[in-house]
């Protein structure tokens, strides 16, 4: 397997594993995995454990949520970023819909621009990610957290979904964010059922033609709950089951609340791939001596 690279807008950043592993710091007292909630002694962690990025977030997304205010979501993003900044180099995203949280938080240190809105909801987004020529993920949904999951129903998710992503990167690349910095996401649980979750876990390598990196963020979402009959802290091992097979179908990066595990999993599938590849390994007859 080649190594994966993202272009920062200081440097690129490599991985050898067959995906970029993004640690979840939840800066809010209402994220759905009451875990991740936290800030830089949760980031700590997480790098220590092996994240190649960390992703701060301050409003909670989870469905039924409100949004808060921008200078509540100010008030818990950025100390903590400029926290990690001052002890470690690690890249760092940002999840937030609001350009004058993405401002303050890239001036402190901030890498990457994650918005759950796709640059739709803060006409200044696009332009301040184009300027600082930073990374921006780019993440479908339909509707609010508070109401997204009352309509779940597509003729056809995939089409809709890619569709949308499609629109999304040429209103990026209008406004002068750079081909090469572009991330999509086809917002797993924001306004999906089961079946269209699956179909876009199946499918999401082939979105917007491959042509550019898929973020999968799966971690202890409702989707693995239904699958596994477990509530979130119950989650992990469908987690890594549907992390892994999303990476087999084209994800490039994996945004999760439990570093460690996912980092296995990827060193196990990278030397299964490595010998699947070079066939280097070769087994005695059983009962040979």
């Amino acid at each position: 397997m080649e190594n994966l690279s993202l272009k920062l807008a200081d440097r690129t950043i490599h991985t050898s594993r067959p995906a970029f592993v993004m640690g979840i710091v939840n800066c809010t007292p209402d994220s759905f995995y009451e875990k991740s909630r936290g800030g830089y002694e949760e980031a700590a962690r997480l790098i220590d454990e092996g994240a190649d990025i960390i992703d701060i977030g301050g409003e909670s997304t989870r469905p039924g949520a409100d949004y808060v205010s921008e200078d509540e979501e100010m008030a818990r993003v950025v100390p903590v970023v400029e926290s990690i900044r001052k002890n470690f180099s690690i890249p760092i995203s940002v999840d937030t819909r609001k350009a004058s949280v993405m401002r303050a938080a890239l001036d402190a240190g901030a890498d990457i621009v994650n918005d759950v809105s796709a640059l739709e909801d803060d006409p200044e987004m696009a332009g301040l990610a184009a300027s600082k020529k930073v990374p921006v993920i780019l993440m479908h949904k339909r509707g609010l957290p508070s109401n997204m999951q009352d309509n779940t129903s597509y003729r056809d998710i995939f089409t809709e979904v890619d569709s949308y992503l499609r629109a999304r990167i040429d209103f990026a690349l209008s406004k002068g964010i750079e081909g090469d910095r572009i991330i999509v996401d086809p917002g797993i649980g924001f306004g999906k059922s089961l079946e269209g979750n699956i179909s876009l876990i199946r499918e999401c390598g082939k979105l917007c033609g491959g042509k550019y990196p898929v973020l999968m963020a799966l971690s202890r979402k409702t989707c693995i709950g239904q699958m596994t009959g477990r509530d979130a802290g119950g989650r992990l091992y469908g987690t890594l089951a549907a992390d892994i097979l999303s990476v087999i179908h084209g994800a490039t990066l994996l945004r999760v609340h439990d570093v460690a595990p996912c980092v296995d999993t990827l060193n196990v599938l990278s030397q299964i791939e490595k010998i699947s590849d070079n066939q280097t390994i070769t087994q005695e007859p059983i009962g040979a001596s």
